[in-house]
């Protein structure tokens, strides 16, 4: 018998690709210096918080030495904050919403583990629209519950509600979704949540209970080109909105968020306060009095877009110019593009040669792509326009071979070496036959 339960021995041995890329990157920069790695795993915001931020935490240090300034409050957060936050959303939700409606935690992930604690039984499901963020699947995991993923349209990355029909079952229980989605950047339609919620409806009366529609939206402030983010809490009563000032305020290690439902939910005040009680069992027990304190000062405030949109604009560029398929992102801070040879993870482990850093399309539940995060310095991505080039070509020749594809030979400068014998001796061929050859490599051309 081991010291761990199995299933986070599992979860050990199969770790984040997100984190793994960022260490590896860590270990890069140790050996090469910081500014000859270009690192785009990881969507942690570099920008500095907006000033009302740094004024409400001066605001906030000048009662600090008074009785109780760090102490506790209601689990589910301070009143007045609550109030403030419900007044808030009002606006940015189109919906009437009060202090009962909201509830504050430590993070979005915090108000997503309360709700799912409160909801899951073991054995129900959790949909979400692949690719998502990989979490997703531990958090439901937490609970006995189980994660299926339900594909999206390619050529949008936006859901398909027939397909979302087809994956309901009896244990169905909550549907997921994240819009401005990581890692696509997709945002999804007015229309395409409409036509969800018709099928939540639909299906809740079926199999005779509610569907929860979940909505993870911690980049709701950033959308570009005048994309709008519609809000679930008009359309469909048992929804809930989930979200943190994690990107918004550049406060992604201050830990605070909150839920939101929608107001026409029934039995709303037997769910706000099961997730009062989750909150805290779950060890949270209260969200942050500093992260509380500054949010009520900046509530509204957030970093300046304008510079994710020249970032947005460099990547395009750079991946265009080095020859990638992409679909251009509406919001977030991620594109998610195509991965040359199809296998994502030999892709990614060839740019990280290159010392450009990503995160293959298999962590996200979606082989085949790759993710970068682009909440880094415009010089970074453009600077990586040589390694985006070197990465592509090795798999874009004519001929490609397939068992440096599929990792079976994991030194480089070896696989280099053998594609170089290969391509000598089929140019010979060709040479000698006047014809196209057959690789006798499972070759593939682009």
């Amino acid at each position: 018998m081991g010291i761990l339960a199995n299933s986070v021995a599992g979860y050990l041995h199969n770790a984040s690709w997100i984190r793994r890329m960022f260490e590896a990157g860590a270990k890069l920069k140790a050996e090469y210096g910081n500014d000859k790695v270009q690192d785009f795993s990881l969507g942690n915001p570099d920008l500095p918080a907006p000033s009302a931020v740094y004024e409400g935490l001066e605001k906030f240090l000048a009662h600090a030495r008074e009785p109780f300034a760090f102490g506790y409050m209601s689990n589910a957060g301070f009143p007045w904050l609550r109030e403030k936050l419900a007044d808030y959303l009002t606006k940015e939700q189109g919906v009437s919403l009060t202090a009962n409606d909201v509830i504050l935690s430590c993070g979005a992930a915090g108000a997503l583990n309360a709700f799912l604690r409160a909801v899951i039984d073991p054995g129900d499901e959790m949909l979400c629209f692949a690719p998502y963020f990989v979490e997703y699947g531990f958090y439901v995991a937490n609970y006995g519950g189980n994660l299926k993923a339900i594909k999206t349209d390619e050529s949008t990355f936006e859901p398909d509600p027939e397909s979302l029909r087809k994956a309901i079952s009896p244990q169905t229980k909550v549907l997921l979704i994240n819009s401005p989605n990581n890692p696509t950047g997709a945002v999804y339609s007015k229309e395409t949540l409409v036509a969800l919620a018709a099928v939540l409806s639909e299906k809740s009366a079926e199999i005779g209970h509610p569907i929860w529609l979940v909505s993870d939206e911690p980049y709701r402030f950033l959308a570009y080109d005048g994309v709008s983010v519609p809000s679930v809490l008009p359309l469909y009563p048992y929804s809930v909105c989930v979200s943190s000032f994690s990107k918004n305020l550049s406060l992604p290690g201050e830990r605070l968020g909150y839920a939101a439902l929608a107001p026409d939910l029934p039995e709303k005040e037997t769910v706000i306060a099961a997730l009062t009680l989750t909150n805290r069992i779950l060890g949270y027990v209260n969200p942050p009095v500093v992260g509380q304190q500054i949010m009520g000062h900046a509530l509204g405030s957030h970093v300046d877009k304008s510079i994710y949109e020249k970032r947005r604009k460099a990547m395009a560029e750079v991946l265009t110019q080095a020859g990638y398929s992409y679909v251009m992102p509406k919001g977030a801070f991620y594109f998610f593009p195509k991965a040359p040879g199809g296998d994502d993870v030999a892709f990614v482990n060839a740019l990280a040669k290159e010392l450009v850093l990503a995160v293959p399309g298999s962590g996200f539940g979606l082989p085949g792509y790759f993710r970068l995060a682009f909440c880094v310095d415009e010089t970074v991505i453009r600077a990586a326009l040589p390694g985006f080039t070197k990465a592509r070509a090795l798999f874009t020749k004519w001929w490609h071979i397939s068992c440096y594809k599929k990792g079976k030979t994991e030194n480089f400068s070896w696989a280099l070496f053998v594609w170089r014998i290969d391509h000598a001796l089929v140019t010979l061929y060709r040479r000698n036959r006047h014809e196209e050859p057959k690789c006798r490599h499972e070759c593939y051309r682009e």
